[in-house]
């Protein structure tokens, strides 16, 4: 997105937390299932809360780039930044402030236990010293699938093609023929996905959400971009491996010499 329009969405982690919301959302309306067997927990409800995620975070980011942003995609930058700012606030505030008011949902202004998926949550596999939880193997599989997928898309479609030449030089794209402004809401819907996709895999690692969630993933996310290159998928998913290394290893106490 940032490439495309020269945005630096700051409203995109609130996106990550509308998908979150999402996949939360579609547990509870298909009864809030518990107790299923491997199979229909992986094969059914885990698909299903994925999809509801997305569609949430697509619509939501699809709103945002028609309402907020397309309006000022000519004014300085400095206005849809602040617009971005606003979004962000906005949302996190609309979460916190309507969602728990729904019959028989939790308060969203506490932290929310996120669903249990049997054969992923709370199971774990020792490889040597080191015990892997399965939610982290979703995550990392996750990530690989996404990537190699946003690359075809990107460098093997007509609109990926649309929206590299979009963001290359929009206007001679507009001469030659491309949709600008589908090539961008495109962008935002693609990213969207990807967010709510990272939002699911965040709720099965810690094992809850909150209206907060989005601000320090959207941070981390636009570090990792840099760190890889503006434009650059490959990039972006080693930055993202390297700032998790680093936040690991940081964050990780080391023991202390025995004397």
């Amino acid at each position: 997105m940032y490439g495309i329009v020269q945005l630096i969405n700051f409203a995109h982690g609130e996106v990550f937390m509308m998908g979150a919301f999402g996949s939360y959302t579609t547990w509870m309306l298909m009864g809030s299932p518990t107790n299923l067997s491997i199979g229909v927990a992986l094969g059914l409800v885990l698909p299903a809360m994925i999809l509801g995620g997305v569609l949430v975070s697509v619509g939501t980011a699809l709103l945002m780039e028609r309402f907020a942003y397309r309006p000022l995609r000519n004014a300085p930058r400095l206005a849809p930044l602040i617009s971005a700012i606003g979004l962000s606030i906005g949302l996190q505030e609309a979460v916190r402030l309507f969602y728990g008011q729904i019959p028989g949902f939790p308060d969203s202004r506490r932290a929310i236990p996120f669903p249990v998926i049997e054969g992923l949550t709370g199971r774990s596999i020792q490889v040597g010293g080191v015990t892997i939880q399965y939610s982290a193997i979703f995550t990392l599989g996750a990530l690989l699938i996404c990537a190699a997928l946003l690359w075809w898309f990107v460098n093997k479609t007509r609109m990926g093609r649309a929206m590299q030449a979009t963001s290359q030089d929009a206007d001679t794209a507009r001469l030659m023929g491309s949709n600008v402004d589908r090539a961008i809401a495109t962008a935002f819907a693609v990213g969207a996905a990807l967010a709510a996709v990272a939002g699911v895999a965040h709720g099965l690692r810690y094992n809850n959400i909150d209206f907060q969630m989005g601000f320090m993933a959207g941070m981390k996310a636009f570090t990792a971009a840099v760190l890889g290159g503006i434009g650059n998928i490959n990039g972006a998913v080693v930055g993202g491996l390297v700032l998790g290394i680093v936040e690991a290893m940081a964050t990780t106490s080391c023991p202390r010499p025995v004397r």
